[in-house]
Parts: C-alpha cells; sequence; structure tokens
C-alpha cells in the first residue's frame, strides 16, 4: 500500500507541474494524443487510490500535499511521522470499502444462485453447469489448461484468457479458493459459469486496481485438459 502511494505520489507531483506551468490548464478535456495519453495515465493511477475511499474534501488535501511538494514546502507537519500512518490509513480504508462492497453484492450474488442450473456449493461457491465434458475431472493438485473470462458483478471484464487468444495453465492449488473447488467439479471439454463471493477470491485485500475489496467475480470456466493426464497419455 504504501509503495503505490508513493508511486502515484510522484506522478501526481510530474502532471501537477506540467499542468501548472500551463496555468488554467488543470481540468481540461484531453484533445491531443499526448493528452490523452497523460490522462490515460491518470485513469490507471486513480484506480490505485481507490481503496484509501477518499472523501472530496480528503482528496483536496491529497492535491494540496502535492503542490507543496512541488514548492518544497514540507515544513507543514512532520512526514516521518505521518508516513508511517499511510498503511493504517489504507488497511483502515480497505476493509471500510470491503464491506460496502459485500453488502452491494448481496443481490448479485441472489441473483447468480437463482439462475436455472445453479448449484450453491457449501463453502458459497455458485457453480452452474455450461457444457458437459467427457473427459476426467483434475484433482485438486492437478495442473489445468482452460480459458476462462473474469467479470464483475457490474459486467465490467477485469481478466479474460479468452480475449486474449491464450488459454492458461495453472496447479489448482495454487489459485484462488473458488477456482481449486470448482474446477474440480468440470470435466475435460466441459465449460462451466462459476460464482465467487468475496472470501472465497481475493477477500478483504481485493486485487487493485480492477478488484475492489471484498469483490464477487464471475468467471466463464472451460477446461481445455489435466496437462499431466496428457503427459502421462
Amino acid at each position: 500500500m504504501k509503495s503505490t502511494l508513493v508511486v502515484l505520489s510522484v506522478i501526481a507531483l510530474m502532471l501537477t507541474g506540467c499542468f501548472e506551468k500551463g496555468a488554467g490548464k488543470l481540468g481540461k478535456e484531453p484533445k491531443t494524443d499526448v493528452e490523452k495519453t497523460i490522462y490515460t495515465l491518470g485513469q490507471m493511477d486513480s484506480r490505485r487510490l481507490q481503496n484509501f475511499d477518499l472523501s472530496d474534501d480528503e482528496f483536496q488535501v491529497w492535491v494540496k500535499g502535492v503542490k507543496d511538494g512541488l514548492k518544497g514546502d514540507t515544513g507543514k507537519i512532520d512526514m516521518q511521522a505521518f508516513s508511517k500512518e499511510i498503511s493504517k490509513l489504507g488497511d483502515d480504508r480497505s476493509k471500510r470499502v470491503a464491506e460496502t462492497e459485500k453488502t452491494e453484492a448481496q443481490n448479485y450474488l441472489k441473483k447468480m444462485k437463482e439462475e436455472e442450473g445453479a448449484e450453491t456449493l457449501a463453502s458459497g461457491v455458485i457453480f452452474k453447469e455450461v457444457k458437459a465434458g467427457e473427459g476426467e475431472m483434475p484433482k485438486a493438485d492437478s495442473m489445468v489448461k482452460v480459458h476462462y473470462h473474469g467479470t464483475l458483478r457490474n459486467g465490467e471484464v477485469f481478466d479474460s484468457s479468452v480475449d486474449r487468444g491464450n488459454p492458461a495453465t495453472f496447479p489448482l492449488n495454487r489459485v484462488i479458493p473458488c477456482w481449486t473447488e470448482a474446477v474440480q467439479k468440470i470435466k475435460v471439454g466441459g465449460k462451466a459459469k462459476v460464482t465467487c463471493p468475496s472470501d472465497k477470491a481475493y477477500g478483504d485485500r481485493g486485487a487493485p486496481p480492477k478488484i475492489k475489496p471484498g469483490a464477487a467475480l464471475t468467471f466463464d470456466i472451460e477446461l481445455i485438459e489435466i496437462v499431466e493426464a496428457a503427459e502421462k497419455k
């Protein structure tokens, strides 16, 4: 968390300096390719600050810190003392974001449970077979080759081997608990829709910048092969 804020601060210092040199241009719409590139950079890095859940007033305080840093005016507070509070604040705010996200995800999880053919496992993972496979089923420590398409509860894609056109290969005991459990229920050649409550995905820490703390996730998974089994044959 601390290193993330340091990166953000450095970038903000550079960008704010550029905008201040062009007085009055702060907040303008990007037009040139360079401006669009910088705008995209700002969008990407703003996501890394999301877990701090800053209010508008707090964001203005952050901007003030950036501007004062540009001017070399660092005498207002004991920076060494308060820099130690960054991780604590980040952790506290992440927990707050996680609780809000988990509350808002309840309706989504309920909807997924009510889909025709959906099965809620004892762990809370929601499993729905989309296409039956005909091969073997993997074990908890199997090496598998899969295609997957991961989405947030709002439908936004956060990761997809399908979009990349490149299947992923990994051991099932090295992934999130939701995957370890659900993929064992798919036969080779089969497909399933799997919805993971946050405690079976990335939990209260999330996976910034795209996955918030406490986020529920849905994966469309196709089991292409069990790698060890294919090697033995």
